[in-house]
């Protein structure tokens, strides 16, 4: 499936952060399968560790397809057969759990991002930085019908209810986007943990140049010197020519102190 004239390198780091006890915050580093994702375990809601890892582990079991659009239907299947198993356990205990998720999947020559919740996607191409999701949030929904300002919306105290998520509604709402990624493109997939403390034009200047593993470490020490009150993950993908490859700096595999693969509270 993947197309040997484009592949890409890749590399990811999560924190708990300076706040949070634990980090219910999960992503997937899987260049071998042109797929990487973030999921976001929901904040006051029962086991949202367990989620985010049930997501990013049901989607690491995928195969590649025949086809690149076979592997998309298969990614979001996966994601559906999550929220049907969380949203069985939430209504047996009578305690919601979920997740959000954002997720990118490429053969090298078309992509596609999938989410549902808050975890961005933001891609970096001809010095311009884009957000490519949209949050499915309370506050989002008030924004596009022009009930308050993008500027007051973080602020606002419904900023993080969600009107989406993994395992929160009996039916998933998935949005997608078809992505059409070129050589030179730089993909950030984030927890809330990261843009709620780093604007988009420090986004955009640290995509803009240096090695990924800089980028992530520098994303991840602005967060932390501006309080980090929520876990951050970040997950990083540049397509260039050549085979798919990880960051030789700092991979999915890198465990350092408070840095895991697991799981925000």
């Amino acid at each position: 499936m993947n197309n040997p004239l484009c592949g890409w390198s890749s590399c990811a780091i999560t924190h708990v952060g300076k706040v949070r006890k634990s980090n219910e915050d999960s992503f997937l580093d899987r260049p071998d399968l042109g797929l990487w994702a973030v999921a976001d375990g929901m904040g006051g809601h029962r086991a949202g560790d367990a989620a985010s890892r049930m997501i990013v582990e049901s989607l690491g079991q995928l195969e590649t397809g025949a086809s690149f659009s076979e592997f998309v239907a298969a990614a979001e299947a996966s994601l559906r057969s999550v929220n049907a198993a969380l949203f069985a356990k939430g209504e047996e205990y009578h305690a919601p759990t979920g997740s959000t998720v954002v997720a990118l999947l490429s053969d090298g020559s078309a992509g596609m991002c999938l989410w549902a919740g808050d975890s961005r996607a933001y891609r970096w191409r001809d010095r311009g930085l884009a957000q490519l999701t949209r949050d499915h949030s309370q506050i989002e929904a008030y924004v596009r019908l022009g009930l308050i300002g993008r500027a007051e919306a973080s602020l606002h105290p419904l900023s993080n209810v969600l009107t989406r998520a993994v395992g929160t509604q009996v039916d998933l709402g998935l949005e997608t986007l078809a992505l059409d990624p070129m050589a030179g493109d730089r993909y950030l997939l984030c927890s809330d943990g990261l843009y709620r403390h780093v604007t988009e034009q420090e986004i955009g200047e640290v995509l803009s140049a240096g090695p990924l593993s800089h980028a992530a470490d520098t994303l991840l020490d602005f967060t932390l010197a501006r309080g980090a009150n929520d876990n951050v993950t970040v997950v990083l993908v540049e397509f260039c020519p050549g085979g798919a490859t990880q960051d030789s700096d700092l991979t999915s595999d890198v465990t350092l102190a408070n840095l895991s693969f697991a799981s925000r509270s």
